[in-house]
């Protein structure tokens, strides 16, 4: 495919979005209906058959979820046969258990459409979504879905993101009819409703006059669009204020400027699975989402003299880009996917991997559609591709000219609170498991693989039940290896509750030159995250050897002290200390650190910290008294309970060590009814009962 200069023009017709949501809301129905209307597939794919278009991978297929974020290019014309826009979509997984795809997703994208379900509104996973795309200040427009379903409410949805979000949810839509009669939508904006064709599958709708019973309450919302907009234009205020009339484009263009600035949210509805509403939602993605030109600029940092640089979207500038996946493809080795903030690349072209700052020739550029992969040129600013030939790379690199390098901030990612052992079936498949666990975890940063020291077991975890047992599921499908795997068991925390101060001394002659290493720490309790103070004053121990007094205290920070688990929320001062001209060395001052660490960790009131899920369960009323009475049985505590027509919304915060199987178990206490989901709240401390149980040989606290 040979690409033509690319313009500024050219950059103004390109939407680069995400599409993200709770599971179950019916993004990925949403994505096959995205790409039947506009031309890229024949034939619309469905989740429950299997047949997705972006659920590619055999377990997506299997469970009907989605797994990996997926990448596609579709091309949409508000009204044909005008120039088309080119939207790149990125579909990410609704489960929690994946939500660093989201999270890398949403840093690359310039918009994304949230999709809400009609009965069950804003839940957690859509919650994370939301101040994901907080964090990263991407402008986004929501999608109420399901709107044919029993028990949906499109003005309930608009209320729970008004008491939630920050940003003031503006519908721009009404439906049409509702549950069994829902059958399109009214315009706000035009004051036209619009129905859709069923025998076309959609295809076709057609336009009619408001009903009269909708007349006053379409009035009231269109008022109220209205009056939400106006701090956003001021000629639209003015002729507010003066009684004037306001045109479609007048609205149009002060929603727009409300939505870039990330204080409005339009918000229309539909039904994916039913095939209405989605080509007025690939309208608003054009008429409401950021073009690369008006994202914000990329930020970074010069590596080396660490100045503030900003990247616009402009093919003329350096090259700069963000690696924000890496996957591995059977035929092409490693696959890094990139976005392009400036500059362009070429295949051929030698550029600069940062942090790593090695050059490294681009082998392939490769445009991409799900699975499949289409051959191109090269990729210009404001655009995203798949490159290979990249090896050593990870998820956060930066791609730049070698003249002009930046470093972008790199993601952080979330620790796993799950863990397994595994080993092969047959000695012989030892390598090829330590292999395939290595390309694992460099395409999921949230997957982590150790060898336990004294049992020799390789340790894999990851962020639930479900993440884990689809890597290694894919162990087994993709790279060959069969595996015996140990129960799930909970990746505890260790902390302290108090103050405490010791001194470590790693004191030793041995005839010729000794060791001499004398360091004393304090340790405090703070609220989140590890901190390392340096307090020594000058001349008492020599600068070269803190590095190995901040080793000794991290690497304890990992290994922990009380049962092996990650020590969290501690900041450690390093207070005072001694060395020896002749006999200090750095691994001395490493070894008494770590001796200073670990008394001061025991004499400070340690304690197990464990993870605590909040559950969401949609169960029928009848089963609502079974479903409450075992999250009880679980030690949970039921925090926000709401019916919903024939149903009952359940918000519960639960010990993961509770949740180990409760898929299965809800389902037979439901008959397969009641739907659930979860995802980490915070950390508490383990009770003294459960300590005692769990881990008898650990001291009281």
């Amino acid at each position: 495919m040979n690409q033509e200069p690319k313009t500024e023009s050219y950059l103004e017709k390109i939407r680069n979005i995400g599409i993200a949501a709770h599971i179950d809301a019916g993004k990925t129905t949403t994505t096959e209906r995205i790409l039947y209307y506009s031309g890229k597939i024949h034939r619309m794919g469905e989740v429950d058959e299997g047949s997705a278009t972006m659920d590619w991978m055999e377990q997506e297929k299997e469970r009907g979820i989605t797994i990996t974020a997926a990448a596609t290019t579709v091309y949409w014309s508000k009204e044909p046969p005008a120039e088309p826009y080119r939207i790149n979509i990125v579909d990410t997984p609704g489960h929690v258990d994946f939500t660093i795809e989201v999270e890398r997703s949403l840093k690359v994208l310039d918009g994304a459409i949230v999709v809400f379900c009609g009965v069950g509104g804003v839940e957690p996973q859509s919650e994370t979504v939301w101040h994901q795309a907080d964090k990263y200040h991407v402008p986004r427009i929501a999608f109420v879905n399901k709107l044919d379903r029993v028990g949906s409410d499109f003005f309930r949805v608009v209320r729970m993101m008004e008491e939630k979000f920050t940003q003031k949810p503006v519908p721009i839509q009404l439906p049409l009819g509702s549950e069994d009669d829902f059958k399109g939508v009214v315009d706000l904006i035009n004051e036209k409703g619009y129905i859709w064709n069923d025998e076309t599958l959609g295809a076709e709708f057609k336009q009619i006059e408001i009903p009269n019973e909708m007349k006053n309450l379409v009035k009231e919302y269109r008022d109220k669009l209205i009056e939400s907009i106006s701090d956003y234009d001021e000629e639209l205020l003015k002729k507010y204020l003066a009684g004037e009339t306001i045109t479609e484009t007048d609205i149009k263009r002060a929603l727009r400027k409300g939505t870039l600035a990330i204080k409005l949210v339009p918000v229309l509805c539909g039904t994916a699975l039913k095939n209405k509403g989605i080509q007025k939602l690939l309208d608003a993605v054009i008429d409401y989402l950021p073009s690369p030109l008006e994202a914000r600029p990329a930020a970074g940092i010069h590596p080396k003299h660490k100045s503030e640089e900003k990247r616009p979207a402009d093919p003329k500038l350096p090259l700069s880009g963000l690696i924000f996946k890496i996957a591995t493809d059977p035929h092409r080795g490693l696959l890094s996917y990139v976005r392009i903030y400036s500059g362009k690349v070429r295949q051929g072209d030698t550029v600069l991997i940062v942090p790593l700052m090695e050059k490294v020739r681009i082998q392939k550029i490769l445009l991409l559609h799900s699975n499949r992969k289409e051959e191109i040129e090269m990729l210009l600013a404001g655009e995203i591709g798949a490159i290979t030939g990249l090896k050593e790379v990870k998820t956060g690199y930066t791609i730049s000219s070698i003249a002009h390098p930046i470093a972008f901030e790199p993601m952080e990612f979330p620790e796993p609170v799950v863990f397994i052992a595994v080993e092969p079936k047959s000695k012989a498949d030892e390598p090829k498991l330590a292999q395939s666990l290595d390309l694992l975890a460099i395409e999921d940063p949230t997957f982590k693989v150790k060898t336990d020291p004294e049992t020799n077991q390789v340790i894999i975890s990851g962020m639930g039940e479900l993440h884990l047992d689809i890597l290694i599921d894919r162990l087994k499908r993709e790279f060959g290896v069969s595996c015996r795997v140990s129960k799930p068991q909970v990746s505890y925390r260790e902390t302290i509750t108090t103050e405490a101060t010791a001194e470590g001394r790693f004191v030793r002659q041995t005839g010729g030159r000794g060791h001499y290493g004398v360091v004393m720490l304090k340790l405090k309790p703070i609220a989140k995250g590890n901190e390392i103070i340096n307090e020594i004053k000058e001349g008492t121990i020599p600068k070269e050897f803190t590095p190995s007094i901040r080793q000794g205290i991290e690497e304890n920070f990992e290994s922990g002290v009380l049962a092996g688990y990650r020590i969290i929320n501690l900041r450690v001062h390093i207070m005072d200390g001694s060395f020896h001209e002749v006999d200090s060395s750095e691994i001395d001052f490493k070894v008494a650190a770590s001796i200073a660490f670990r008394d001061a960790f025991t004499k400070a009131a340690p304690a197990l910290m464990e993870p605590i899920m909040d559950l969401e369960v949609v169960t029928p009323d009848d089963y609502l008294g079974s479903v409450i009475a075992d999250i009880n049985a679980r030690n949970g505590k039921v925090t926000h309970l709401e019916a919903v027509k024939g149903h009952h919304i359940i918000k519960a915060l639960v010990p993961l060590a509770a949740t180990f199987g409760y898929t299965t178990a809800l389902r037979s206490l439901t008959q397969g009814r009641a739907s659930s989901s979860m995802q980490f709240s915070h950390y508490k401390k383990l009770s003294e009962e459960e300590r005692a149980k769990i881990f008898p040989s650990i001291p009281s606290y």
